[in-house]
C-alpha cells in the first residue's frame, strides 16, 4: 500500500530532478553561447589584426622615398602571403603543439593542423587569430631594411621567421594558450607578455637590427665626417594614416587576447589607448625640447611606442599604470632612434628597432614594475613592485627579454649573413639610386615619376 507522504516524497523527487536537469540544460546552453561569443570576438580581433597590415604598409611607405614604395607595398603583401603558408606548414605545431617531451622548448604536432579532433571550431579561430599575430612579426622587419635589400632575399627572411624564429621564443613564452600539454619553459617561470611586446614586437625589433646591420646604411645616410643627413620620407599624410590605422588594429591586438568575449575587453582597450595617447604627447615633448620644433616623425612613432609598450602588460596594469609605460615609452623612443642613427650608426628608415624592439623590451620589463593584478581583482597578488610585488617577477621578465634578445638577435644575424654570401642581401648601388621600384617591380608607385616611357609591365588585351 502506498501511503499519501511517499506520494508526496516521488513528487517532490520528480521535481527535484526536473529541476537538476533543466539547470544542466542551461548551464550547457550558456556555456555554448559562451563559446560562441569567444569565437566571434576572437575572430573579428584578428581581422583588425589583420588590418594591422596596411597600416604597417602605410606608414613605412609613407617613411621612405617615393621610388621604393611599391617595394615596400610588396614586402608587406608577402610577409603575410609567405608567412600565412609557413606558420601553417611548420610554426603553429611548434608554436602549439605538445612540448612535454622537448622541456617547453619545440612543439611537436599540429603540422599543418593535422590531428586536431575536438573542439576543432576552436582551435581553427585561434589559428587565424595567432597567423595574423606572426605576420606582424615578420612584417616590422621591412622598414627597417627599407631601400637597400633584395625582394628576394626579403622573401627568405619571410619563410624563416613565421617557420621557425618566431614560433619558437612563441613557445617558450605562449605554448600553453591552446593546450596545457604545450606550455613553455619561459611561462613555466612566471614571465607575464599578455598580448606580446616581446614575443612580437621585440623579436621583430631584434631581426630589424640584425638585418639593418648586415643591409649596411643607405647611400647617401652619413657624411664623410659620419654625420647622419636625413633622407626624408615622400608622404607623411600616407605614415600618419598607417599610424592611425595601427591604433584602431591594435585593439583587436590586445584586447582580443582576451580571447573571450566579456568585460574585461572594455578594460584592455582602455590601457591600450591611454598608453598610445601618451606615447604621442611623451614623444612630441621630447622632440620639442630638443629639435625646438614638435617633429611630426617622432610623434607619429610616439604613438607605436606607447602601443607597443603597454602590449605586454595591457592587461595586469591598471589606466594610471598605462599612462605611466605609455609616457616613458614615447620618450625612450625618441632617444632611442637618435642613439641607434648617431651614435650606432645603424640605418632604421622607420625607427621600427627602437619603438618595437626597444619600446617592447620597456613594455615586457614594465610588467614585474606596474602589475597590479590583485588591485584590479584578476589575481591574489601584485606582481609589480609599485604595488608591493617585490622584484622577481622583474627578474623574470628581465630573462625573457635578454632570452628574446638573444634568440632573435642571434638567429637574424646568422639568417641575414647566410643570405649576403649566398643569393645576396644588397641591391647594386646603381638600383638604390634610381629606385627598387621599376628594377625589382617593373613599375613605379606614381606613374608620373615615368615621363613618356612606358610601363615595364606585360599589358594584356
Amino acid at each position: 500500500m502506498i501511503r499519501k507522504s511517499d506520494i508526496t516524497k516521488l513528487t517532490a523527487l520528480t521535481l527535484l530532478l526536473s529541476a537538476t536537469g533543466f539547470a544542466q540544460e542551461e548551464a550547457a546552453t550558456t556555456e555554448q553561447l559562451q563559446n560562441n561569443i569567444n569565437i566571434v570576438w576572437t575572430l573579428v580581433a584578428a581581422t583588425l589584426v589583420m588590418f594591422m597590415q596596411p597600416g604597417f604598409a602605410m606608414l613605412e611607405a609613407g617613411l621612405v622615398q617615393a621610388k621604393n614604395s611599391v617595394n615596400i607595398l610588396m614586402k608587406n603583401l608577402m610577409d603575410f602571403c609567405i608567412g600565412s603558408v609557413m606558420f601553417f606548414i611548420i610554426g603553429f605545431g611548434l608554436m602549439f603543439g605538445s612540448s612535454t617531451s622537448t622541456g617547453g622548448w619545440l612543439g611537436t604536432d599540429y603540422f599543418m593542423l593535422h590531428g586536431i579532433t575536438g573542439g576543432a571550431d576552436w582551435t581553427y579561430t585561434f589559428w587565424m587569430f595567432q597567423v595574423v599575430f606572426a605576420a606582424t612579426a615578420a612584417t616590422i622587419v621591412s622598414g627597417a631594411v627599407a631601400g637597400r635589400i633584395k625582394f628576394h632575399s626579403y622573401l627568405i627572411y619571410c619563410v624563416a621567421i613565421c617557420a621557425f624564429i618566431y614560433p619558437i621564443f612563441g613557445k617558450w613564452a605562449w605554448g600553453s594558450l591552446l593546450n596545457d600539454n604545450g606550455a613553455g619553459w619561459l611561462e613555466g617561470k612566471g614571465f607575464i607578455d599578455f598580448a606580446g611586446s616581446t614575443v612580437v614586437h621585440s623579436i621583430g625589433g631584434w631581426l630589424a637590427l640584425a638585418g639593418a646591420i648586415v643591409a649596411g646604411v643607405r647611400i647617401g645616410k652619413y657624411d664623410k665626417n659620419g654625420k647622419p643627413k636625413a633622407i626624408l620620407g615622400h608622404s607623411i599624410p600616407m605614415a600618419a594614416l598607417g599610424v592611425f590605422i595601427l591604433w584602431f588594429g591594435w585593439f583587436g591586438f590586445n584586447a582580443g587576447s582576451t580571447t573571450t568575449g566579456d568585460g574585461e575587453i572594455g578594460r584592455v582597450a582602455v590601457t591600450t589607448n591611454l598608453a598610445a595617447v601618451a606615447g604621442a604627447i611623451g614623444a612630441m615633448i621630447t622632440s620639442w625640447i630638443l629639435f625646438k620644433k614638435p617633429e611630426a616623425t617622432m610623434t607619429l612613432n610616439g604613438v607605436i611606442a606607447g602601443l607597443v609598450s603597454i602590449t605586454a602588460g595591457c592587461y595586469t596594469v591598471t589606466p594610471i599604470g598605462s599612462l605611466a609605460i605609455g609616457l616613458i615609452g614615447g620618450v625612450l623612443v625618441v632617444f632611442s632612434v637618435l642613439f641607434i642613427e648617431r651614435v650606432l650608426k645603424i640605418d632604421d628608415p622607420v625607427g621600427a628597432i627602437s619603438a618595437h624592439g626597444v619600446c617592447g623590451a620597456w613594455g615586457t620589463l614594465a610588467c614585474g614594475v606596474f602589475g597590479a593584478e590583485a588591485v584590479l581583482g584578476i589575481g591574489d597578488a601584485n606582481t609589480g613592485f609599485l604595488y608591493g610585488g617585490g622584484f622577481s617577477q622583474f627578474g623574470v621578465q628581465f630573462l625573457g627579454v635578454i632570452a628574446a634578445f638573444i634568440w632573435a638577435f642571434g638567429t637574424g644575424m646568422a639568417l641575414f649573413t647566410a643570405i649576403k654570401y649566398t643569393v645576396g642581401i644588397r641591391v647594386s648601388p646603381e638600383v638604390e639610386r634610381e629606385g627598387l621600384d621599376t628594377h625589382e617591380h617593373g613599375i613605379p608607385a606614381y606613374t608620373h615619376d615615368m615621363g613618356e616611357e612606358a610601363p615595364m609591365v606585360p599589358v594584356i588585351d
